[in-house]
């Protein structure tokens, strides 16, 4: 007799119901029993991948394609790389263009992901080792906060061009248009506009030439939703009042009407934070939420990954993954369909109370990238103040630390120049 070995199952992978075989005599799991989160997770289909990685780079070395240098930098205040040893000039794919990231979003079902954005691995290392292209030794690059290294036999410089598992590689970059001077110029203007009132000790250690030139993780993110929104409505019918003097009270009529709203929409390039400490809204302890004010990016122009374009600055890497970020995109889509609605709803000049709302997300496409800004960070003690610069457009938002005696001394001024002015016009009138 041959004792022949039974196929192996096609297993998806720890946690999914496949990784254990069912036991004979065992019927299957009816979806329809159980819970309808869990059902919706087990049918959802599996999301689709766009394949953006560069290829050509895989082996770390970005060469000149006219001289075949490996000194590769971007030109300064443009999207163009350039060698520095010849001087040739070349510009990047856009990635929006290669891969058609940016049409049919009306047709977009389920999730679509490029594969930049896929989920990070636990256990994945920062530490990357390759061997040289250029004399085989080992280079170490910690992607933590770098993606290109210097070989210290030959000189060539090598870069992170696979995309790799922890996260640190995405889809694409938006090149700094921003240089230093300029965003050294604007924070200074910035601070200066609000000095009167700054703390003394930030005054003293102000130096904009810190401004440090970094790359923050995004997540790039089209949609096809509809909103469905519910609530009350008013439309003023009468205005009067009642009693006199201090008495006196202000009444209204109004008619009032159940409302009720659908929209479909499509939303393209909503810029996600896929860096949870970054996301960390909390304004007690810092002032992420500037970097917010400093929105939106071209990002339109986005170039095909290549790790040059890092070359001496720093990078943050990515740490939240689709699913982590899902909660997020649909607090977005529910405000940017209750901003469409306004319109709609101009007539009740009382306003609407919404009192129930629910979003459909029909498919989303999502890319990682890299965006560009110039970071100054102040500590406070309890407190983190940061001055960003945009750096493609120039436009800054920050936080400066006051005075509090300072800001409380003028409000009483303030109020007490108001006080003077209506007891003024108040005696003239009567």
């Amino acid at each position: 007799m041959t004792n022949a070995t039974p196929p192996v199952p096609p297993y998806i992978g720890p946690g999914s119901p496949q990784d254990v075989p069912p036991v004979p005599g065992q019927s299957p799991i009816d979806p329809a029993t159980l819970p309808g989160a869990i059902r919706d997770e087990i049918q959802a289909p599996d999301p689709v991948a766009i394949d953006t990685a560069s290829k050509e780079l895989a082996d770390g070395v970005n060469r000149c394609p006219k001289c075949g240098s490996t000194e590769v930098r971007q030109k300064p205040g443009s999207d163009m790389l350039i060698c520095l040893f010849c001087r040739h000039e070349w510009q990047s794919e856009r990635v929006e263009e290669q891969f058609g990231l940016g049409a049919d979003i009306d047709k977009l079902q389920g999730t679509v992901i490029a594969s930049g954005a896929r989920n990070i691995a636990a256990d994945a290392a920062s530490m990357m080792t390759f061997k040289c292209g250029g004399c085989g030794a080992e280079v170490t690059v910690n992607t933590a906060n770098a993606m290109t290294a210097r070989c210290h036999w030959c000189r060539h410089v090598l870069g992170i061009n696979e995309q790799i598992a922890n996260g640190a590689v995405p889809d694409a970059v938006l090149p700094f248009h921003i240089k230093k001077d300029d965003a050294v110029a604007r924070i200074r203007q910035f601070v200066d506009k609000r000095s009167l009132f700054a703390l003394k000790e930030f005054k003293e250690q102000f130096t904009p030439e810190n401004v440090v030139q970094v790359y923050l993780p995004y997540m790039i993110v089209d949609a096809n939703a509809a909103a469905d929104v519910g609530g009350q409505g008013e439309i003023q019918t009468r205005r009067y009042t009642r009693g006199s003097g201090k008495d006196e009270e202000t009444y209204y009529d109004a008619d009032v009407y159940r409302v009720e709203r659908h929209i479909d929409f499509t939303v393209d390039d909503l810029e996600l934070e896929s860096s949870a400490a970054r996301g960390n809204l909390d304004t007690r302890v810092n002032t992420n939420n500037i970097i917010n004010a400093i929105l939106p990016f071209d990002t339109k122009n986005a170039v095909k990954w290549n790790a040059s374009y890092l070359d001496g600055i720093t990078s943050e890497k990515r740490d939240q993954d689709v699913e982590q970020l899902k909660p997020l995109l649909d607090d977005h889509l529910l405000s940017i369909a209750r901003s469409q609605l306004q319109a709609s709803v101009k007539r009740y000049d009382r306003g609407v109370r919404w009192e129930h709302e629910g979003l459909d997300v029909h498919g989303t496409r999502w890319v990682a990238m890299y965006l560009p800004v110039w970071l100054y960070s102040y500590h406070q003690p309890g407190m983190l103040h940061y001055i960003a610069v945009n750096g493609r457009t120039g436009s800054t938002m920050g936080s400066v630390p006051v005075q509090q005696w300072k800001l409380l001394t003028a409000a009483i001024i303030a109020g007490t120049f108001l006080e003077s002015i209506v007891l003024w016009i108040m005696g003239h009138s009567s």
